[in-house]
């Protein structure tokens, strides 16, 4: 595997240089660029598999690196050094883009890349990088990227009907797709969106969309009827707090 640094601080280009060379044998090659631009050009000539990318530096974001690479040459994946605020963190998660919060350490250096390694292909960097680019501008997250082993899978958020945990994964259902089966426990999920006044958990192994509820059951211990007749229980010590809950919106 062959890496490319593109930071604007040396200091920061060096040390991700050292850890690299010296706590990550997977990678053979690294070179590094102080700027958006050299960085480019960098990628183009070496071809890396992962590309470490800074955020804020002079003259271009990296962010803007969408700019200056055709969709058809994002055949490497990204990595960006970080250290944004909470706000930019969860944009990161919401459109699946890896991050790294600095200072860097080795050790979450070869994390990164052992998951890079586990990878089959790359996940539709470019569609991420979008999705990413947008919640920065518009300060807002209308959609969640949900990584599945095929892909990565775009849903509008208000399309989502509820999440259902599966063990150590959760259950995705939408108003106009089959379920998905992401690698995330729910409570990734109920962390993601636990701003978002419309998701609620009613028991500890759903967190539902409430604009998506049919009905309201009180036989048989008390559940909600959703969209597409999903069934879900509500916990004997939420169905009071459900119910107020409801009753404010």
């Amino acid at each position: 595997m062959n890496a490319i640094i593109i930071d604007d601080e040396n200091k920061a280009r060096q040390l991700l240089k050292t850890i690299l060379v010296e706590y990550c044998p997977q990678i053979k090659e690294v070179y590094d660029a102080e700027d958006l631009l050299l960085g480019v050009a960098s990628i183009k000539k070496h071809k890396p598999d992962v590309v470490f990318l800074d955020i804020e530096m002079p003259e271009y974001s990296g962010l803007q690196i969408l700019d200056f690479i055709d969709q058809k040459d994002f055949d490497f994946e990204i990595i960006f050094t970080t250290a944004y605020s909470e706000y930019a963190i969860k944009a990161f998660k919401f459109s699946a883009i890896d991050y790294l919060m600095k200072p860097l350490r080795p050790k979450q250096i070869q994390e990164a890349i052992i998951k890079l390694e586990k990878q089959v292909k790359k996940n539709r960097v470019y569609d991420k990088l979008q999705e990413l680019c947008y919640a920065f501008k518009s300060n807002s997250f209308a959609k969640i990227a949900l990584p599945t082993g095929e892909g990565v899978h775009f849903f509008d958020i208000e399309n989502i009907i509820c999440f259902k945990a599966d063990g150590m994964y959760t259950r995705v259902f939408s108003i106009s797709e089959d379920s998905l089966l992401i690698s995330r426990p729910l409570k990734y999920f109920a962390d993601l969106l636990a701003e978002r006044t419309s998701f609620y958990r009613p028991h500890r192994s759903f967190l539902i969309n409430l604009k998506h509820i049919q009905q309201f059951v009180k036989k048989d211990g008390s559940y909600l009827l959703m969209k597409r007749d999903i069934v879900v229980s509500i916990s004997k010590e939420k169905r009071e707090e459900f119910l107020s809950f409801v009753n404010t919106i």
